[in-house]
Order: C-alpha cells, then structure tokens, then sequence
C-alpha cells in the first residue's frame, strides 16, 4: 500500500484499539485506580516498570504492589518509614523483586522532594535534548540516592542504546489526552509531538512488516527510525499509533 493507503489504515486500526474496552486487558488499567495526579503518578511507573511478560500477571504483580503500598502509592512513597519498607521484601515480578521495589521507592521520592516530581525534570530535559535525552537525564537524577547495582536494569537508559520501550510507555500514559479513554493526559507541559513509541517485539514485527521499520534489531535506533516515519502520518500525535501496532500484533497476529 502507498503512504496514503498505511495511513489510512493504521488509523483506523487506531481508532479500532483505542478505547475503554482496551482498559480490560492492559496494565494501564492499574493505574486508571486512581484519580490523584501523583497516585496515578507513582502507580503508573511502577507499573510500567514491570511491564513485560504475560499482561494478566503484570496486573495481578502491580495490584500486588498497590497493595503493599496501602492503595496510596504517592503517600506511602513520601511518607514510608524503613519499617514500612521492609513490608515490600516479599513482592517479586521476574527479575524485578522487593529490594527492587524499596530502591524505586527511593528514588520517586527524591524526584517529588529534590526536583518537585517527574513531570517538571521530563519537560525541562525534553525541551532541550528530546525525550529520549529526558530520560537518559531524569533517570540519573532517579539513581542519585544509594541503591544496588542491580536495580539500574530495570530503568532502561536509550542513550546506552535501549529501547527503554517501558518508560516510553509510561510517558504516553501521563502525557496523550485523555478524550479515548485510555491515556490520561496529566502532563500537559510535554508535547505529544515529542514522544516515542513503545517498541517491543510485537509492534516492531508489525512495523516492519508494514515497511515502517527496516532494522531488526529493537534498541534504540529502531525507535529513532520508527519515530521518524510515525511522525510523517501525523507529526502532531505519531505515538497514537502504537496502539494500531500493537493491536496488529497481539490481537491480529499481524506480519
């Protein structure tokens, strides 16, 4: 099909995945719990944290964690005591685990108290060097208080050449307009223009398939590539896409 064609149709597929009902399978429903903006903050990132494997078991671990964290994940993030946190010893998500999740804890509340949250640190580093810039930036900040080493795998670094198709994920639940339903559009300072798709195996399968990605390899220059070309069908909203692309993928077997 020709450029007019794909866009055609990858935005139907858009508008045929996004919506409420997509609520009903995706861990983006975790944080949809809540109605604070922190809440849906906090709840949002850990969630994308541990956003890869089985999606029903990604849910059951970030309700798992709401748990834990007394359903009021910004309160206990800024108000937990040392005993509070030893309360998450026992959560385990693959390779991420409760040791883990103390030192995320740490770090989101450094973010909120040295730098007044995630939202300001990712605008004022977008503007200037990009979102992927951004989060190479907020995550350094993030890992400022002591941690293990080990904890650094789980906030992917795209100047190291990562995808980092998780927080890519995480940024277009705070930041795309809520009108479907879906995203929540809490972080107006950040332009949906600015953002990047969440590459995974499914939405990369498909993108290639439809000639919007040559490269195989899904690190950080295919999302440069797939960014470029996403931009092209809409410049203002590229990422809206990534629901077409991953329901092509998961749902259709697409490619």
């Amino acid at each position: 099909m020709d450029w007019s064609e794909l866009k055609d149709f990858l935005d139907e597929k858009t508008l045929q995945y996004q919506g409420p009902e997509f609520l009903e399978t995706d861990p983006i429903q975790v944080p949809h719990a809540f109605l604070r903006k922190e809440d849906r903050e906090v709840s949002g990132f850990l969630t994308a944290t541990i956003a890869w494997g089985n999606r029903q078991s990604i849910i059951r671990s970030a309700r798992s964690m709401m748990a834990l964290m007394d359903d009021s994940p910004y309160d206990f993030t800024m108000e937990a005591t040392a005993r509070d946190l030893q309360k998450l010893s026992p959560f385990v998500h693959r390779t991420f685990n409760g040791q883990d999740l103390v030192f995320f804890i740490i770090g989101l509340r450094h973010l909120y108290r040295a730098y007044g949250g995630m939202e300001p640190l990712f605008q004022r580093y977008a503007e200037a060097e990009g979102i992927q810039g951004a989060i190479s930036r907020v995550r350094a900040h993030f890992f400022e208080p002591g941690h293990l080493q080990r904890t650094e795998k789980h906030f992917s670094d795209p100047l190291r050449g990562s995808a980092a198709k998780r927080i890519n994920m995480f940024l277009r639940w705070m930041v795309r307009p809520a009108k479907s339903g879906v995203d929540f559009g809490i972080w107006p300072g950040i332009s949906p223009s600015w953002l990047s798709c969440p590459l995974d195996v499914h939405s990369g399968k498909v993108a290639r398939a439809l000639g919007l990605l040559q490269r195989r390899q899904d690190d950080a220059k295919a999302v440069k590539e797939l960014d470029t070309a996403l931009r092209k069908l809409d410049p203002e909203d590229p990422v809206k896409y990534d629901f077409a692309l991953f329901g092509l993928g998961v749902f259709e077997q697409f490619g």
